[in-house]
């Protein structure tokens, strides 16, 4: 769900000018919504603000369970998650975003990463998957794609 907000600018009168009125210049900016769930503070502390000089709004959580919640009261564009957590793991997350028709891009990240497991992932609709420990450009490759997949012109990766 891309959210689209209008900024009104008022152009600066100038002396050739031959109106005498402001005028309004609207611009269009995008704002892709994205939730990183893993049970290790690190990754989110790490991926939230440089996600955020790229204009995503990011919600991190620590809580599998507190995320699942959070995804039944709003839809995200992107949903980064970890496979393998308490509680609730990162299938559970990605079965409960398939069955519900959500049309969030579920990104699947893990340190136990196995051919089957990735298979299994994104054979039940994960978006794409990315072994731990990941380079920082690796994953933001995966981030970008699930953007411009959403119509969001991108990030410089």
């Amino acid at each position: 769900m891309v959210v689209k907000s209008e900024i009104s600018v008022n152009d600066a009168k100038t002396e050739d000018s031959a109106k005498s009125s402001d005028q309004a210049v609207s611009s269009t900016v995008e704002t892709i919504s994205m939730m990183i769930i893993d049970d290790e503070p690190i990754v989110g502390k790490r991926l939230k603000p440089g996600l955020e000089k790229y204009g995503f709004a990011v919600e991190t959580y620590t809580d599998s369970q507190a995320a699942l919640d959070r995804l039944k009261e709003k839809v995200f564009d992107i949903v980064v998650t970890d496979l393998r957590m308490d509680e609730v793991d990162g299938i559970q997350i990605l079965d409960y975003i398939m069955e519900h028709d959500i049309p969030s891009r579920v990104i699947m990240i893990t340190a136990f990463a196995t051919i089957d497991v990735a298979r299994e992932a994104l054979v039940k609709g994960a978006f794409d998957f990315v072994a731990k420990p990941f380079n920082p450009k690796e994953l933001r490759s995966a981030i970008n794609k699930a953007a411009l997949s959403l119509g969001h012109q991108g990030m410089k990766t």
